[in-house]
């Protein structure tokens, strides 16, 4: 009996790392649509959000089925909750990564980027991307060192999307109201992609060691 409860537990955790996957391969395809004005992946980004949904709904039932059936108590139970909430955090870096790739579809075939913000971006999606996959990793691992590092490895993408506003404020920015609209709320979409990987990894820390952290240290 406990080596099946066991094994539910697992396939939870499995559940939310697939997510893991699963909204980074979106935030990647969504950066390349914009970079390279890419309908195709645009759509592709759009069309596959929902299965992003499905995954969800699926973990969330069966936590609360965990819950429902085998009453948890202490590590379990902070498994089953933050697996709740978890799920929540990566659903809504998928919903981020879709409204990367709306932007491209919305301005296609003109470029949502001029040449000079967009060597940024792509560093966004890089460092989304690599966030999203190292948070997969914690949720199997339950690694505190490498949930640690997601803390630091987020201070690069809020330098960037600190320096977005430098670039928008500068008198020489020549390409009007609508590109510096689109660019804020890109430069939004990915930090807040960011800060959800790393409530992830703070979720992970809790259930390790029943401490909600602030800054993530081990």
């Amino acid at each position: 009996m406990r080596d099946a409860y066991q094994e539910q537990l697992d396939e939870l955790a499995d559940a939310l790392a697939g997510m893991c996957t699963e909204v980074a391969e979106a935030m990647g395809k969504a950066t390349r649509s914009l970079l390279e004005c890419d309908l195709h992946l645009a759509e592709e980004v759009i069309s596959e959000d929902v299965r992003v949904d499905e995954i969800r709904a699926a973990a969330e039932e069966r936590a609360f089925a965990l819950l429902a059936l085998q009453a948890p108590v202490a590590t379990d139970l902070r498994i089953v909750v933050s697996a709740i909430h978890g799920a929540g955090d990566i659903e809504r870096m998928g919903d981020l990564a879709l409204h990367v790739a709306q932007t491209a579809r919305r301005r296609h075939p003109q470029p949502v980027l001029p040449d000079e913000v967009a060597p940024y971006f792509a560093e966004m999606g890089r460092v989304g991307v690599a966030l999203a996959l190292k948070a997969g990793e914690v949720i199997r691992t339950r690694d505190l060192a490498m949930a640690a590092e997601l803390e630091s490895d987020d201070d690069a993408m809020d330098d960037l999307h600190r320096h977005m506003f430098t670039v928008l404020m500068d008198r020489h920015w020549s390409h009007g109201v609508g590109p510096a609209v689109d660019i804020t709320l890109l430069a939004r979409f990915y930090e807040r992609y960011a800060d959800h990987a790393v409530a992830v990894a703070r979720r992970i820390v809790y259930v390790v060691t029943g401490r909600m952290p602030g800054p993530l240290t081990v």
